[in-house]
């Protein structure tokens, strides 16, 4: 029996170049360095220099073990989990960050095989960096699924699981139970796999927390805050139910007996409000402004104060202002300026609701106050002669000299 992953649903907003290229790379290397069919001179080199030694590494070994593979089904396997794993990666991370975390992961699994080795042994193969991708991954796209064939002699069917499942299934079931005990199974690293899963996640983990990487609706922050929201409703409302029993209501004063409120229907809340925000974000993919609006007024009304991925926070507010809601739009562009301050978008953003609050919603003050910022901040001179003029405008109409902006 056989379970191989195919892709996964999370979307690739931008080409994985260094994935591709990593990929190229390890399969050209094992057709230079196959044992079975090269040199044998080159066979020593590739194991007498370029393998990792765990009893005693040269620095460069850290690297270069990294794209040599024992066999075919070595390669085969790490490049499909590369594959899979890797591009939504690759995407969410940039090109040089992915390349850099890529090759963390390996050095840091190659560490971690040497601590846990007590004689000599010999460590090839992206394993531990791939591992590394797959935990990052995890940390990610949690909520994301996995399309899986299975295929046990003749019969073929495909299948998805949630990527969580699968991912620690691998890391939880297979590294450490069933991978080790099998027959055979000596020459594989495992506790490299383990140290690269560490690395991942934890790497991954610690990169959002720090904004190293764009936060979303998606990732497993989002996910433990909205799980941690969720258990502070239903704390509060076991609170207030506590307190209806005693006659008062804990904001104070007496209650008229109302009804209770229901933690079940708290979660079903937030729920819906996780599923419309995966929602939004695919709408906004596929180009269906209309259908994207209409769910993200669904969503206003369940969270006063929404925000979506950055991408897609701009769209909306975009949408918004080409379908005539210019309060909206402007309140949309708000909060992507709240949440998203250091986008590179948000200068041309400043300047645009400027422009809002002058022309469309006659706010003189507050289009003065971004106008006035975004010319501070704007290097394109075209812009900064654009963001001038509304504000000249703007300065005249509230009778205010030009030069207590510059």
């Amino acid at each position: 029996m056989l379970l191989i992953p195919i892709r996964t649903e999370s979307a690739i907003h931008r080409t994985p170049t260094v994935n591709y290229l990593l990929i190229a790379t390890n399969v050209a290397l094992f057709f230079i360095f196959n044992d079975a069919t090269t040199a044998k001179v080159i066979s020593d080199f590739k194991h007498q220099v370029l393998a990792f030694q765990s009893h005693a590494p040269a620095f460069h070994q850290f690297l270069t073990y990294q794209f040599l593979h024992a066999h075919p089904m070595h390669l085969i396997g790490n490049m499909l989990f590369l594959w899979v794993f890797g591009n939504s990666v690759n995407s969410k991370m940039g090109d040089l960050p992915y390349l850099m975390f890529y090759l963390a992961g390996g050095i840091f699994a190659a560490w971690g095989f040497a601590l846990m080795q007590s004689g000599h042994s010999e460590l090839v193969g992206a394993s531990g960096a791939i591992a590394a991708i797959t935990a990052a991954y995890l940390a990610l796209f949690p909520r994301s699924h996995v399309t899986v064939l299975l295929w046990v002699f003749v019969f073929v069917h495909f299948f998805e699981w949630p990527a969580m499942i699968l991912i620690l299934l691998k890391i939880i079931v297979w590294d450490n139970v069933i991978g080790p005990s099998l027959v055979g199974s000596e020459g594989v690293a495992h506790t490299a796999h383990l140290a690269g899963y560490f690395f991942g996640f934890v790497g991954a983990l610690l990169l959002l927390l720090v904004r190293g990487l764009p936060r979303d609706q998606f990732d497993i922050l989002a996910l433990w805050d909205r799980w941690h929201r969720r258990r502070a409703m239903a704390d509060a409302m076991a609170d207030s139910r506590s307190a209806q029993r005693r006659g008062f209501s804990p904001f104070g004063g007496a209650v008229q007996a109302p009804e209770a409120g229901d933690p079940a229907l708290a979660g079903a809340v937030f729920d819906r409000i996780a599923d419309l925000r995966s929602r939004i974000g695919e709408l906004v993919e596929q180009g269906k402004p209309g259908e994207a609006l209409t769910a993200y007024q669904e969503l206003q009304a369940m969270d006063s104060r929404p925000c979506l991925a950055e991408r897609h926070q701009l769209a909306i507010a975009r949408y918004l202002y080409a379908a005539g809601l210019h309060a909206q739009s402007a309140a949309a562009f708000e909060r992507f300026i709240e949440v998203y301050p250091r986008s590179q978008d948000t200068n041309e953003i400043r300047m645009l609701l400027g422009i809002i609050y002058a022309r469309d919603l006659k706010q003189p003050d507050d289009a003065d106050k971004h106008l006035t910022q975004a010319l501070s901040d704007l290097k394109d001179e075209p812009r900064r002669a654009q963001c001038l003029d509304w504000l000249r405008t703007v300065r005249m109409s509230l009778d205010r000299p030009l030069t207590e902006a510059t």
